[in-house]
C-alpha cells in the first residue's frame, strides 16, 4: 500500500497516455539527472528550491513530483504543494523504482533538448488525416503536454518552420518523417524510445491506415474511414485536431487493455 500522497510507479503507468494523468515534474538534482538523464513520459524538470516556479508550471492542476529515490525533495516539495492547497503526490521510490518498472519508458532528455525543452512548436501540412493527428496526439500525450501545432500549405511548411523556430514533421526529407516503410508516428516512437506493447500495437494500426496497406491491420480500414470523416466534418485543422486526439486516446485504450476483446450478435452465440 503507498504511503499517504504519494503514487506508485504502476498507478502512474496506468494514467500516462491518457487525458487523466496529472502534471508530471522531475526535481531530481542536477549530478543525479545528468549520471542519468532520462524523463518520465510528459514530464518537465523544475529547481525543487525554486517554489515559485514550481507552482507556478503546476497551476490548479493535480500534480506528480519525482525525484531520484521519491525521499526528502519529493515529499517536502509535496508537503508544501499541499499546504499552498495544490493537489500534489509523489513517485513512490522515485526515479528508481520508474526504472525497474516493466514497459515503463523514458525519454532521452536529448532528444528534447533538440526540440527547444518545453512548449514546442511544430509544423506540418495542412488538412491532416491519420500521421499528422496521430502524432501531435503522441506529443501531447506523452512528451510535451503544451506543444504547439501549426497547419499550413506543404510547400510553406520549410518557410514557416524557418521564421517561427519550429519543428517540421511529415514532410519529405525532414528528420520526423516517414524512414522506408514506417511511417512518422513509428520515427517518433523509435526517437523518443516510447516502444511499448500498446504503442507499437497502434503504430501497427496507423502505418496500415497511412500507407494503404491494410493487410497489416484489420483496423486499419476504420481508423481511415473515421480520419478521412474528420477531415471532412471541419474546415479547421485545429478543430480537427481536438477530436482526433479524443479519436487516439480511445485507439490508445483498446491497444492498450481491449485489443483481444471481440463482439458478434446474438452475443451468447454465432449468427
Amino acid at each position: 500500500m503507498p504511503a499517504p500522497n504519494s503514487m506508485t510507479p504502476k498507478q502512474l503507468l496506468r494514467l500516462i497516455g491518457t487525458p487523466q494523468a496529472p502534471v508530471l515534474v522531475d526535481i531530481c538534482v542536477h549530478e543525479d539527472f545528468q549520471k542519468d538523464p532520462f524523463l518520465i513520459p510528459g514530464s518537465f524538470r523544475r529547481s525543487a528550491l525554486d517554489f515559485d516556479s514550481l507552482k507556478e508550471a503546476v497551476g490548479d492542476r493535480p500534480a506528480l513530483i519525482i525525484c531520484q529515490k521519491g525521499k526528502k525533495l519529493s515529499q517536502g516539495v509535496v508537503s508544501w504543494l499541499r499546504s499552498e492547497g495544490v493537489d500534489a503526490e509523489y513517485l513512490d521510490g522515485g526515479m528508481h523504482a520508474w526504472r525497474e518498472t516493466q514497459d515503463a519508458p523514458r525519454i532521452p532528455a536529448s532528444t528534447l533538448s533538440g526540440l527547444g525543452g518545453e512548449n514546442t512548436l511544430w509544423v506540418t501540412r495542412h488538412r491532416p488525416k491519420i500521421d499528422r493527428i496521430a502524432c501531435p496526439w503522441l506529443i501531447r500525450r506523452f512528451v510535451d503536454p503544451k506543444a504547439r501545432f501549426l497547419f499550413v500549405a506543404p510547400n510553406e511548411v520549410q518557410s514557416v518552420a524557418d521564421v517561427f523556430e519550429a519543428t517540421p514533421f511529415d514532410v519529405e526529407n525532414v528528420f520526423w518523417s516517414h524512414r522506408n516503410d514506417q511511417c512518422t508516428f513509428d520515427t517518433m516512437l523509435d526517437e523518443f524510445a516510447l516502444r511499448t506493447p500498446a504503442l507499437d500495437r497502434m503504430a501497427t494500426v496507423i502505418r496500415a491506415a497511412d500507407t494503404n496497406r491494410h493487410d497489416l491491420s484489420p483496423e486499419a480500414a476504420g481508423l481511415l474511414a473515421i480520419s478521412v470523416g474528420l477531415s471532412r466534418q471541419y474546415r479547421d485543422d485545429h478543430q480537427n485536431l481536438v477530436a482526433g486526439l479524443q479519436l487516439y486516446d480511445a485507439l490508445y485504450r483498446w491497444a492498450r487493455d481491449g485489443f483481444e476483446e471481440r463482439h458478434d450478435w446474438p452475443t451468447d452465440k454465432k449468427s
